[in-house]
């Protein structure tokens, strides 16, 4: 009788940037928010990640600044996505090391349906900060 060995190989693919290793970054809308998480395997002199968005003029503005967790399991809820038009939104992480220097992620899409009342709503918020 011959017996049968199966191995399983399971890789898990990570990208090395300045400060951080990267495994994971992905966007997707939830209650009317735009929810971001990623995870590191490993951090060295990271300083921080920058939350960036692309705006409807095509260039990336920061709406965030998240500090190192010791976890290594980061999340980032942008609660601002509804005070535009755009229906999809790109996002990117800017990862940047101690001595200054930074390097990107890859960019994460998300279509985000946000309800007319919600935009209206938080646009009138708006008129009164």
């Amino acid at each position: 009788m011959k017996t049968k060995f199966f191995i399983l190989f399971i890789v898990t693919l990570s990208v090395i940037y300045a400060g951080a290793e990267l495994v994971s970054f992905n966007a997707k809308s939830q209650n009317g928010n735009v929810v971001l998480n990623w995870q590191t395997s490993s951090e060295t002199n990271l300083k921080h990640f920058v939350v960036e968005r692309k705006s409807v003029d095509g260039s990336y503005f920061d709406i965030a600044i998240v500090e190192p967790r010791s976890d290594k399991n980061y999340q980032y809820i942008d609660q601002s996505a509804f005070k535009t038009l755009d229906a999809v939104y790109s996002y990117r992480l800017r990862i940047v090391d101690n001595d200054g220097s930074s390097s990107y992620s890859s960019i994460q899409s998300v279509y985000h349906n946000v309800s007319s009342v919600k935009r209206t709503w938080g646009s009138i918020k708006q008129l009164f900060r």
